[in-house]
């Protein structure tokens, strides 16, 4: 039975449930939004019988969560993709990762970090090797950016929880209290001083908070930061990586964490949890070196 077919039409959650009421719907989100677009490979990552795995995808399209692209016309094959109906489905990921990491695999503690043992911590490191797939972030005055330089050997996205300008917006309350919370102004104007030998190393640096464009932009002009400060608000990055998170002040921050990439939009490298900000910097410096060595 659908949801929509239980006598309660103008309960949103029941007509929202007759969509996504189904775990292998939010998984097959999950995954298209990671990067996995085409039947078999979806069928592969998923372990989903065919006929399971074709019925959940035509009801998808039909919902108007997903889209098919044609990518073979002999034979006919199709891509399938997230609509804006569907990425608005990102943040309903990120609060049940950040709920299930939080409450059933721990034990309830709100932190902005995370265990080196971790299973949180390896399923960050486990993103070496994984492909950022193409999307665009809020930067300055809120124009769309890609978080991967293409034209430099080496992209830098430092995640942070979150850093303001004084007098702009006060941090959520019992913010020092929050394990890994503090230090992302220190972090921030540490990579600001270092800028020099990121450029020696053909590598762009991007600082990535939830926070919002005019927020960041205050902080930045704030603190003389000179790099772009990509603002994720809605959350297509964190969802696209299963980056992370906590909620704190009604907000989902991202987890101070560290992904070096490569032209290719590969992620190369991986700095999780860090428990120094500003010794981050020089170990994200290190990190490089030895990518490019190797």
């Amino acid at each position: 039975m659908r949801y929509t077919e239980i006598d309660d039409p103008d309960c949103a959650i029941a007509q929202a449930l007759a969509v996504v009421g189904d775990p292998w719907t939010l998984l097959l989100i999950r995954d298209i939004a990671g990067g996995t677009h085409q039947f078999d490979a979806l069928q592969g990552e998923l372990g989903i019988s065919r006929k399971v795995l074709t019925g959940r995808l035509k009801t998808l399209v039909a919902d108007g969560v997903l889209e098919r692209r044609l990518y073979s016309a002999r034979p006919a094959r199709f891509e399938y993709h997230l609509t804006p109906a569907g990425r608005g489905l990102l943040p309903v990921l990120v609060a049940l990762q950040d709920w299930g990491a939080r409450h059933v695999m721990g034990d309830g503690a709100l932190s902005a970090t995370s265990a080196g043992d971790s299973a949180e911590t390896r399923r960050v490191h486990a993103l070496v090797g994984r492909r950022l797939p193409g999307l665009e972030l809020a930067g300055p005055q809120g124009a769309p950016v890609d978080p991967v330089a293409a034209d430099r050997a080496w992209t830098v996205l430092y995640c942070f929880p979150g850093a303001y300008a004084p007098g702009g917006h006060d941090y959520p309350p019992g913010w020092e209290r929050i394990p890994g919370a503090r230090g992302c102004t220190l972090e921030s104007c540490t990579y600001r001083d270092r800028m020099a030998d990121f450029a020696e190393r053909d590598a762009r640096v991007h600082g990535v908070s939830t926070q919002r464009p005019d927020q960041l932009a205050a902080f930045a002009e704030h603190a003389r930061i000179a790099f772009p400060l990509l603002s994720d608000a809605d959350l297509q990055l964190a969802g696209s990586l299963r980056l992370p998170t906590f909620r704190a002040a009604g907000v989902d921050r991202l987890k101070r964490l560290t992904l070096v990439l490569d032209a290719s939009r590969t992620v190369r490298g991986v700095l999780y949890p860090l428990q120094d900000p500003a010794g981050s910097v020089d170990d994200a410096l290190a990190l490089i070196d030895s990518l490019a060595g190797a």
